[in-house]
Parts: C-alpha cells; sequence; structure tokens
C-alpha cells in the first residue's frame, strides 16, 4: 500500500462484499483494487456525461406544444 493512500470505511452490502472478494480471487486484484477502479470507472462516466450535457446546452431548445402540433400535422400522432 502507497503512503499516498487513504483508509476509508465503507459498509458494504454482505452479498456485494462476498461478490467483491470471490471477484478479487478470481482475479488476483485486492477488493481495495476492484473498489478503486470501480470508482474510477464511475467518475469517468460521470465526467463524461456531464461533458455531453454541457455540449448539449448549446443545443437550440423546441417547445413542447410546438412540436406536438407537427406531430400531429405529419401524422405521427
Amino acid at each position: 500500500m502507497s503512503a499516498l493512500t487513504k483508509r476509508a470505511t465503507v459498509y458494504l452490502d454482505p452479498d456485494l462484499h462476498k461478490a467483491l472478494r470471490l471477484q478479487s480471487v478470481e482475479t488476483s486484484r485486492s477488493v481495495s483494487e476492484l473498489i478503486n477502479a470501480a470508482i474510477r470507472d464511475k467518475l469517468a462516466e460521470d465526467a463524461g456525461d456531464l461533458a455531453l450535457c454541457e455540449e448539449r446546452k448549446k443545443e437550440p431548445t423546441l417547445d413542447f406544444e410546438a412540436f406536438m402540433k407537427e406531430l400531429r400535422l405529419d401524422g405521427t400522432l
């Protein structure tokens, strides 16, 4: 364990903990490594989602009523 790591207490559902322990044995990685990787992946996914939202903020908005009217006029509704 690196001197740069931080210790945290996390309470896990017993089944989740068991699954992590089993995956740890199967992959020869520690439970800490698995949890760190999962958190990194989730944070990266969230960052990607936020970036996409920021990008889409520039798109023009569409009025719901006008959209519904278009759908009725073209026979979709």
